[in-house]
C-alpha cells in the first residue's frame, strides 16, 4: 500500500502535483474580503474543520485547488481539538501527575511532598491554554495555505452549491467543483435520560466540571468511560462504570489485553460492573441521582446513587441538515453516509470521510481519508488499509493496538503463533517503576507475517506505531526482532514480543 506521502512523492515527480492543469485549479483566488451576497467559487468546498476536515483542506490547498473550509462552530479543529481528544488527554496527563504525589509512588521515589492540594480551577486553565494554542494555531496553517475560513452552518444546496447561514443570520453562498463532508459526529443519547452538562453530564460536560464530585457513575467502559473515569478517580472521586458488555476498553481490544487492564485500573481504585445495564436515571431534590440498573440478561433492579452520571455511550454521525436527502443521498442503517472506495458519494463530486462514513471513529483515520480522498481529486490513487490503523486507550498504562485481536484469528480461522513480554522483564521500565502490563504479537503462523499488535503499558500509544509501520510494509516478526532497538528503551519489549512470536522465545524473559 502506498501512504499518501509516498503517493504525494511519487506522483509529484509525474507531474501530477507539481503542475496541476489550470481546470484543476479552477477560477482565481477567493478573497478574504466579500460584499454581502457576493458568492465565492471554490475547487474544493469542506464543511467542518475537525481533523479530517482541517487536514483535507490545508492537503487540497498544497495540491493547488482553490480551497474553502466552512465551520459551524466559533473555533477550528472540531470536537476532537475542542472538547475531545485534546482537551481528555491534558487532564489524563495532568490528573495522572497529581495521581503520582497524592499517592505512595512520590514517596516510593524518595520525593516527599508536604501540603499538597488540587487547584482543579487551574489544571483546567492549563487544558483550555491547550486547546486555544491548536485551534488558533489551524487559523494561522489556514492562513499560510491559502484556506479560505467561513463561519457558519453550512447546507448543500446543490451539486456544486454549498449555502452557508451565519450566526447573524445572513447567508454565503459558495460555487464549487468538489464538495467534501467531513462534518464528524456527535453525542449518542441516552433513551430516557436528559443531559444537562451540569450534573448529568456527555464527555463534554466531563471535561469542565467545577469540582471533583464526591461519587460518579459512568454508562459505559469504552475507550471514553475509562479514559474521563480515570481523570476524576485520580482526582479524588469514587467512580464506578457500568457497561453492558462483558469487559472494558471497548470493540477490537483483545480480551487477554482487557482482563489484564481491567485488573490494573481496579488495583488503581476504579470499579466496574459489567454485564450491566442501566435502566433509568432520576434526579432527586437533593441534587444526587438515582441510576437504576440491572443485569444485562434482565434481573432484580439495583439503584446507585451519585452526584454526577457520565453518559458516554458512543457517538453517532453529524449528518443533520446537511441538505443531502434533497439530493437523494440516503444514510444507511447506521446514519452514516454511503460511498465508494473513492470517498464519493452517489453525486461523483461529492465526498465524504471521517465519522460521517463508515470505519471506526478515530481522529486519525479521518485524516488519513482527507489527505487520500483530495488526492484521488488531483487524479491520485486512493488506497487506505484500514487494519493499519492503530486504536489508543490514553489512561495510565495506557492500551494500544493495530490489526487483528487473538479473538478475530480464531474466528476468521487463522493459523497463528503468538509472543509475549511482560514489561516487568524489560529494564527501562524496571528502572521507571513502572512495570505494568506486556507487549502481545501475533503472527501467521506459516508466513511470520505479523497479524496483529497489543499493548499494555506506558507509552502504548507511542510504541503501536512501529507495528502500524512494520504491518504497512508487511513485515514478519523477524524483521521486527533483527531490527535493532536502543537500549534501554520501553520499545525493547516490542522487539522482545517479536523474537517470542518468530523463535518461539524471548531473549529477557
Amino acid at each position: 500500500m502506498y501512504s499518501w506521502s509516498r503517493v504525494c512523492c511519487v506522483l509529484g515527480k509525474t507531474s501530477h502535483f507539481i503542475h496541476i492543469p489550470r481546470g484543476l485549479q479552477g477560477l482565481p483566488g477567493v478573497s478574504l474580503r466579500t460584499y454581502a451576497n457576493q458568492a465565492l467559487d471554490a475547487d474544493v468546498t469542506v464543511i467542518g474543520s475537525g481533523p479530517g476536515g482541517y487536514v483535507a483542506a490545508i492537503k487540497a490547498a498544497q495540491l493547488g485547488f482553490q480551497t474553502v473550509c466552512v465551520e459551524k462552530n466559533e473555533t477550528l479543529g472540531g470536537t476532537c481539538l475542542n472538547v475531545g481528544c485534546i482537551p481528555s488527554k491534558a487532564l489524563l496527563n495532568n490528573s495522572h501527575l497529581y495521581h503520582l504525589a497524592h499517592g505512595k509512588d512520590f514517596a516510593s521515589r524518595g520525593i516527599e511532598v508536604t501540603g499538597l492540594c488540587l487547584n482543579l480551577e487551574k489544571m483546567m486553565e492549563q487544558k483550555s491554554g491547550a486547546v486555544k494554542s491548536l485551534t488558533s494555531g489551524i487559523a494561522h496553517l489556514f492562513k499560510q495555505n491559502k484556506v479560505v475560513h467561513v463561519p457558519g452552518f453550512g447546507k448543500i444546496t446543490g451539486k456544486n452549491q454549498v449555502t452557508v447561514t451565519k450566526t447573524d443570520g445572513s447567508t454565503q453562498v459558495i460555487n464549487t467543483k468538489n464538495i467534501l463532508i467531513a462534518t464528524g459526529s456527535e453525542v449518542t443519547p441516552f433513551p430516557g435520560i436528559e443531559i444537562d452538562e451540569e450534573t448529568v453530564v456527555s464527555s463534554t460536560g466531563a471535561l469542565s466540571l467545577k469540582q471533583v464530585p464526591e461519587k460518579m457513575v459512568v454508562i459505559g467502559a469504552g475507550v471514553i468511560g475509562v479514559e474521563l473515569g480515570s481523570v476524576w478517580q485520580r482526582l479524588g472521586a469514587d467512580v464506578t462504570a457500568v457497561e453492558f458488555l462483558g469487559h472494558v476498553g471497548g470493540m477490537g481490544i483483545d480480551m487477554e489485553i482487557s482482563k489484564n487492564f481491567q485488573r490494573i485500573l481496579q488495583k488503581q481504585g476504579l470499579k466496574f460492573k459489567l454485564n450491566t445495564k442501566v435502566t433509568t436515571a432520576t434526579k432527586r431534590p437533593d441534587g444526587k441521582i438515582d441510576v437504576s440498573i440491572e443485569a444485562a440478561a434482565g434481573g432484580k433492579a439495583e439503584v446507585m446513587t451519585c452526584d454526577v452520571l457520565l453518559v458516554c455511550i458512543g457517538r453517532r454521525p453529524f449528518t443533520q441538515n446537511l441538505g443531502l436527502q434533497e439530493l437523494g443521498i440516503e444514510m444507511d442503517n447506521k446514519g452514516r453516509i454511503p460511498i465508494n472506495n473513492r470517498f464519493q458519494t452517489k453525486i461523483p463530486n461529492i465526498y465524504a470521510i471521517g465519522d460521517v462514513v463508515a470505519g471506526p471513529m478515530l481522529a486519525h483515520k479521518a485524516e488519513d481519508e482527507g489527505i487520500i480522498c483530495v488526492e484521488g481529486m488531483a487524479g491520485g490513487a486512493v488506497h487506505i488499509d484500514y487494519n493499519c490503523v492503530p486504536s489508543v486507550i490514553y489512561t495510565h498504562p495506557e492500551v494500544a493496538w493495530v490489526g487483528k485481536s487473538e479473538e478475530q484469528l480464531k474466528e476468521e480461522g487463522v493459523e497463528f503463533k503468538v509472543g509475549k513480554f511482560p514489561f516487568a522483564a524489560n529494564s527501562r521500565a524496571k528502572t521507571n517503576a513502572d512495570t505494568d502490563g506486556l507487549v502481545k504479537i501475533l503472527s501467521n503462523k506459516s508466513t511470520d507475517r505479523m497479524l496483529g499488535a497489543h499493548i499494555l503499558g506506558a507509552g502504548a500509544g507511542e510504541m503501536v506505531n512501529e507495528a502500524a509501520l512494520a504491518m504497512e510494509y508487511g513485515a514478519s516478526c523477524e524483521d521486527v526482532a533483527r531490527v535493532c532497538h536502543a537500549h534501554p528503551t520501553v520499545s525493547e519489549a516490542f522487539r522482545e514480543a517479536n523474537l517470542a512470536a518468530s523463535f518461539g522465545k524471548a531473549i529477557n524473559f
